[in-house]
């Protein structure tokens, strides 16, 4: 897990009746404020950096929401990406403040499908800047290869609010 950066604004649930996305459930909202590293020469956001910052909204929410999957990740516990992508809208830049809400889209046997949707904050005001999806698979490591299992309880338990 990565240590949160002094750019980064804490995350926390969002009220339904707050979403501005179209959509009537709760996310789990991580924010962030984009840096210069994190820019080309043109002073756009390379556009990888969405994944990643889907990744980190991810690891957010374990850290916030399901602290004893991260002792299960240490032992055998693998949450494997197996599909991800992303729909640009409009450009980012540096300084931009963004909000990225995560929604559960999906539980299917090991498969946990996520969706992703960016926000640029200005003001009072918001535009939609991306959308992203991950499906993630759970998995344990067992005799040198990886065997499908059930999400653990205790995630299940966390995603079902942003269900």
């Amino acid at each position: 897990m990565t240590v949160l950066e002094s750019t980064q604004l804490a995350a926390a649930p969002l009220d339904a009746a707050e979403s501005q996305s179209g959509t009537d459930k709760p996310a789990f909202l991580y924010r962030h404020v984009v840096c210069f590293e994190e820019t080309n020469v043109v002073g756009n956001v390379y556009f990888a950096r969405h994944v990643s910052w889907q990744g980190r909204c991810r690891e957010t929410f374990l850290r916030s929401h399901a602290p004893s999957i991260l002792d299960e990740i240490m032992e055998d516990l693998r949450l494997v990406t197996l599909k991800v992508s992303c729909e640009y809208f409009s450009e980012l830049q540096a300084f931009d403040e963004i909000e990225i809400r995560m929604r559960l889209a999906f539980l299917r046997q090991h498969r946990i499908g996520l969706d992703f949707d960016y926000f640029v904050l200005k003001g009072p005001s918001e535009r939609l800047a991306a959308r992203g999806f991950q499906e993630i698979g759970c998995m344990r490591a067992a005799c040198q290869k990886m065997i499908a299992v059930a999400p653990p309880a205790d995630l299940l338990e966390a995603l079902r609010p942003y269900g």
